[in-house]
């Protein structure tokens, strides 16, 4: 049976060549540089909407049949470049007058939507403030009202104890039946 030294040393020896293997393909990548890639073709030179679209920095005409630098200076190319209508800028199936539209109903149906969602969580939590304090004011008039019964019963039982020593009819023992036993 192996020492646990031994053990130990084998384990290291087989991790250190493990991670040596690894190694080896990477220290060739390390030392060599990527090869400069070339600059994309001028918009210019794509000749038809499924060539020039897939380039976020063209833009396709039908109007003109032509591929155009995309206007980064403006949001929306101008009239000049090409109208909406006719504008194409990522798919060709899409204007760019229906992109805008259906960006523009689709924020607004997010901003609605979070509007919605912060309205009903102010007032679910003011309606929830209002409900426990209906709550707390409704337990706190029950308590006095109880508070009130227990002390006009406590006036009674004094009254009607002073009525029974005034007639006698009050014993040494507060039991209610003493006086028919004593007789």
């Amino acid at each position: 049976m192996a020492s646990r030294s031994t053990k130990l040393r084998n384990f290291a020896m087989l991790f250190a060549a493990f991670i040596f293997i690894v190694s080896i393909p990477s220290f060739g990548k390390c030392q060599t540089t990527a090869p400069p890639t070339p600059p994309p073709p001028p918009c210019t030179s794509y000749k038809n909407c499924d060539t020039c679209v897939p380039h976020a920095k063209c833009l396709w005409c039908f109007a003109t049949n032509n591929c155009t630098d995309y206007p980064v200076t403006w949001l929306f190319p101008p009239a000049s470049v090409c109208s909406l209508a006719d504008a194409r800028w990522g798919v060709c199936w899409l204007n760019f007058e229906a992109l805008v539209i259906t960006l523009g109903v689709l924020g607004g149906i997010v901003v609605l939507a979070i509007a919605a969602c912060c309205c009903y969580c102010c007032c679910c939590k003011s309606s929830h403030t209002r409900f426990d304090r209906e709550d707390e004011q409704y337990t706190r008039r029950r308590e006095e009202i109880r508070q009130r019964s227990e002390e006009r019963k406590t006036d009674r039982k004094a009254k009607h104890d002073e009525i029974r020593k005034k007639y006698g009819l009050m014993t040494d023992s507060d039991h209610p039946y003493s006086k028919f036993e004593n007789e």
